[in-house]
């Protein structure tokens, strides 16, 4: 986080203080409405996954974060209990751990309603970098690591772009390779672009554009 290439992007973001200021209060208002409208959804998917199979409600994974630190993401559990334990960090389409209800949850990506505990906590936003497992991290070129100057996001342009990226992955015999060395660099060249152009206004329209490509 020290190096030359950091320091570019963190010089730019010092100028963005009023964006960064109006985003996080943005986070903070919007999650928590968000979170009381959808409480009763929430409840449901609760029950729904514990009828469905052993194990908790939540995997709560470790990720990296703001400033490289790591944090624990809240996500609906999907998949069979230590899931992480008995396969690939990524998850494929057919990945025979995910469970009946889990596969019709991330179908329609309800497993990420539960990140905005997250960003109503701090350690994520709506929009920003997508948080990656320390593994792929550390596969990050000096540049990359400026990534890491904002909060994680529950969605980024990068998600859009790579919104069917599981068929990418089932392409090759190889899906973590596939992955660090197809599908990581160009998520990271378009998350860099995102921290030199971070605004507020543009991730209100990157939210938008999130709402357009889950409902196509």
């Amino acid at each position: 986080m020290q190096n030359e290439k950091v320091k570019e992007y963190a010089g730019l973001l010092s100028h963005k203080k009023c964006s960064l200021f109006f985003k996080r209060l943005f986070d903070i208002v919007v999650s928590f409405l968000i979170l009381l409208i959808l409480s009763p959804v929430m409840l449901v998917l609760a029950i729904a996954i514990k009828l469905d199979s052993k194990g908790p409600v939540f995997y709560r994974q470790i990720r990296v974060g703001r400033y490289n630190k790591d944090f624990k993401i809240f996500k609906f559990r999907t998949m069979v209990q230590d899931a992480d334990k008995k396969g690939l960090a990524i998850t494929l389409n057919e990945d025979p751990r995910i469970t009946r209800v889990g596969r019709l949850i991330r179908k329609c990506r309800l497993d990420e309603i539960s990140q905005l505990l997250n960003v109503l906590g701090g350690s994520m936003s709506f929009v920003g970098p997508r948080p990656e497992v320390r593994r792929y991290v550390e596969a990050y070129s000096p540049e990359g690591m400026a990534t890491l100057l904002v909060r994680p996001g529950v969605t980024a342009p990068s998600s859009i772009v790579f919104k069917d990226e599981d068929k990418i992955l089932n392409s090759g015999d190889d899906p973590e390779q596939i992955y660090v060395e197809q599908i990581l660099p160009e998520k990271t060249r378009l998350n860099l672009e995102y921290v030199a152009r971070l605004s507020f206004w543009k991730d209100i329209k990157i939210m938008f554009q999130t709402l357009h490509a889950v409902a196509k």
